[in-house]
C-alpha cells in the first residue's frame, strides 16, 4: 500500500502545479485569476495570455496526466514489494488509471493555487495517452481540427471527450486490438465527467453567446473578457 499511496501523492502534486498562473506571472506579470472566466485552465490561458502562452500553458497541462500515467505510475513496482491492485484488476492499468486520475483531480483542485484550477480536459488528455496513445490520438486530431475551424475549445473538448470511448470500443471489438475492459469503462465515466463539466457551455453554444479564442496573439477587449465563457482544460 505504501507503494500505491506514494505514487498517488506524487501525481496529485505535479497534477497541482498551476501552468496558466505560473506561466502568466512569470512571462506577463499578470495574474490569470484576475481575468476572463478567472479559471486557471487551457482556454483563459489562450484568451489572455496569447497563443503562445496558450499553447505552452496547453503542452504542460497535458504533460501532466501523461508522465503521471505513463511514469509515475510505474515507479509503484520500484518501491517496497510494489503495489497491489483490487482483484479483478491488472496492476498496470489500474497504477496507470489511479495515478492519472490523481494528476486530474490535482490540476482541478491544485495545492499551489487554493484548491481552484480548470476543468481537467488537457490533463486528462496527457493522462489517457499515457494509458492508450492510439485511442487518444484521434481524439487529439478532431480535437486540434475542431478548434482551428470553429475556435470553440469547448466544442472541441466535448466531441473529442465523447470520441474517446468510442473508439476504444472500435479498437477492441472492431478490429481485435487488445484493450482491457476496466480501461474502456474507466474512459466512459471520465469522458461523461468532461461533457457534464461543460454543460454552461452547452447552453451558451446552443444559445450563440459561447466566446470563441483568438488566433492573433492579442488579448480579448476588456467587454468581450468579461463575458468569457469558462472552456478550460
Amino acid at each position: 500500500m505504501i507503494a500505491l499511496f506514494t505514487v498517488l501523492a506524487i501525481s496529485y502534486v505535479l497534477g497541482s502545479v498551476p501552468a496558466s498562473l505560473w506561466v502568466g506571472q512569470i512571462f506577463h506579470k499578470m495574474d490569470i485569476r484576475n481575468f476572463g472566466s478567472g479559471n486557471l485552465g487551457t482556454t483563459n490561458a489562450f484568451r489572455n495570455l496569447g497563443w503562445k502562452s496558450g499553447v505552452s500553458v496547453l503542452v504542460l497541462d497535458f504533460m501532466k496526466g501523461f508522465v503521471a500515467s505513463y511514469w509515475v505510475a510505474m515507479y509503484a513496482f520500484e518501491i517496497g514489494n510494489g503495489p497491489i491492485a483490487p482483484p479483478g484488476w491488472e496492476a498496470d492499468a489500474f497504477l496507470k488509471i489511479t495515478c492519472g486520475l490523481f494528476a486530474v483531480v490535482g490540476h482541478m483542485f491544485p495545492i499551489f493555487a487554493n484548491f481552484k484550477g480548470g476543468k481537467g480536459a488537457a490533463t486528462a488528455c496527457g493522462m489517457l495517452y499515457g494509458i492508450e496513445p492510439i485511442s487518444i490520438g484521434i481524439s487529439s486530431v478532431i480535437f486540434i481540427l475542431i478548434v482551428f475551424t470553429s475556435r470553440y475549445v469547448s466544442l472541441a473538448s466535448m466531441v473529442a471527450s465523447f470520441i474517446y470511448p468510442i473508439s476504444l470500443l472500435i479498437m477492441r471489438y472492431g478490429f481485435g486490438y487488445y484493450v482491457d475492459g476496466s480501461i474502456i469503462i474507466f474512459a466512459i465515466l471520465i469522458a461523461s465527467g468532461i461533457i457534464y463539466k461543460h454543460k454552461s457551455n452547452i447552453r451558451r453554444l446552443i444559445d450563440g453567446t459561447e466566446s470563441r479564442i483568438s488566433f492573433s496573439g492579442n488579448k480579448e477587449k476588456k467587454e468581450d473578457v468579461e463575458n468569457l465563457a469558462e472552456a478550460e482544460a
